[in-house]
């Protein structure tokens, strides 16, 4: 039996199971398990079927031992802002509602009623979405106040997971950064803030970092698996992981490219200066205490849609090739109008954005796709514009890390308008960074600086470099 960590990493439509070691100082990854993640309409809201996530992750673990490896630890990495409030009995009191769902509409206003925007980012240094956390909170306060009355204890996914793997509960400190409910300098709950708010303190858990080993697996889950395991808490926030892979980040912009898209750089104190909340960047947390500064912007989600709305009949590799040939066609979206959040068609909101705005109408898949990645490319191009102007410093490359980075087209686009080299891989890089947490934390890796080294070492990474136009 061959031994190595396992991370689970679970975005917002797929989940993986993903085996690693080290053998030679290179990691070494084997795929052991996969599964579809969606949200599924219930009783009027949007919802993540959390149940169906678990029965799948301990799928991936039985897998294990078919496969002859034996895993020392395990580490689970999500999405952010979505929570799990559990009652008395550490019962769900609710449905595990999606953040995309429209329960926070208006919520937002509600809140700058009671806290002061420009106060609010200054102490977090987090951005205005309206799904985040604490527009979450203050809609049940608002509308089913009985349930956080009933609540003693507020988890967040990856939380929830690790706390049905041991038994054990506490906030990780990436996700819980998300929240806008944790003070950037404090690194702790922001009691003055869940005060103003009416929100109960208590329910929160004390924060922990990555690299804590959180405990070990239940009497029940030890019968079952025939076998105990480390859990051990890696950045749980799926960008926190994958930005520990960029294997350098000196002078590299990263665009962590997958169902949403966050583009930024990685800093050593927040930035909550007036520009940084023009531009509504964020500051999220990230390994030993390094901060994201970022910009989340709406990403493949849009082109996962297009693919869902032409009712699958042609694969994503198939979308980009019929981009490709319609080279002619131009018109530009803002990819981060409300209205692509949760469209009930991605492909007809497109057109209507297109023809409002006076736009060549797309209407074929190629020119939708196409529609889709100049949006996208025009997007990333004005956050790099203000990174820069912030830093007061140009970044000399851009890594684009995760599922997206295999677009090649995409990677060219983004070259080409912004005129720098584009690195494109590690393709896991969430698994990975997950991964080396884990070794960090077991003392198989000495620090983040030798993680990066080995990363850059074990994975392949595509340079892609901007096209020179000569004049004819």
């Amino acid at each position: 039996m061959k031994k190595c960590c396992l991370a689970v990493d679970i975005g917002a439509s797929s989940g993986r199971l993903i085996a690693s070691y080290l053998e030679d100082g290179l990691l070494n990854l084997k795929e052991i398990h996969r599964f579809e993640n969606k949200m599924i309409q219930k009783d009027g809201q949007f919802c993540w079927e959390l149940d169906r996530l678990f029965i799948e992750i301990k799928k991936g673990i039985h897998k294990c031992s078919e496969m002859e490896l034996s895993p020392e630890s395990i580490g689970i990495d999500t999405w952010a802002v979505d929570f799990v409030l559990l009652d008395e009995f550490n019962k769900p009191l609710t449905d595990f509602v999606a953040y995309r769902d429209s329960r926070t509409d208006g919520m937002m206003d509600e809140v700058f009623k009671t806290l002061i925007k420009e106060r609010l980012y200054l102490e977090t240094g987090i951005q205005f979405q309206k799904f985040n956390t604490i527009y979450q909170l203050y809609s049940i306060k608002q509308n089913n106040p009985e349930i956080l009355e009933k609540a003693k204890s507020f988890l967040m996914i990856p939380d929830y997971f690790n706390y049905l793997l041991t038994g054990k509960k506490a906030n990780e400190y990436t996700n819980a950064t998300s929240t806008q409910l944790v003070n950037a300098f404090t690194k702790k709950w922001d009691h003055e803030i869940l005060d103003q708010l009416g929100i109960n303190k208590e329910i929160f858990h004390e924060i922990l970092t990555p690299k804590t080993v959180l405990g070990t697996l239940t009497e029940s889950l030890i019968e079952e698996f025939g076998f105990d395991m480390k859990v051990i808490l890696p950045a749980t926030h799926d960008t926190g992981s994958a930005v520990i892979s960029v294997p350098e980040l000196e002078e590299t912009i990263y665009i962590s490219s997958g169902t949403w898209s966050l583009i930024g750089v990685e800093n050593y104190f927040p930035i909550c200066i007036t520009k940084a909340l023009d531009y509504n960047f964020t500051n999220e947390g990230g390994i030993d205490y390094r901060y994201r500064f970022l910009k989340n912007i709406m990403g493949l989600w849009m082109i996962q849609e297009v693919k869902r709305n032409y009712k699958d009949q042609h694969s994503f590799a198939e979308l980009v090739t019929l981009a490709s040939q319609a080279q002619k066609f131009k018109s530009i979206v803002n990819v981060d109008d409300p209205r692509f959040l949760n469209p009930e068609n991605m492909i007809q909101e497109i057109q209507n954005y297109c023809q409002e705005a006076e736009q060549p109408i797309p209407t074929n898949p190629g020119e939708v796709a196409k529609c889709v990645f100049d949006s996208l490319v025009f997007s990333y191009q004005q956050a790099i514009n203000q990174i820069e102007e912030i830093f007061e410093r140009k970044f000399k490359k851009i890594n684009v890390i995760g599922g997206g980075c295999q677009n090649e087209m995409l990677n060219q686009l983004i070259a080409d308008a912004t005129k720098k080299e584009v690195y494109a891989g590690p393709v896991e890089a969430t698994a990975i960074g997950n991964i080396v947490s884990q070794l960090m934390a077991v003392g198989e890796i000495g620090d983040i600086k030798e993680a990066r080294t080995i990363i850059k070492n074990s994975f392949d990474v595509k340079k892609f470099s901007p096209l020179t136009v000569t004049a004819s």
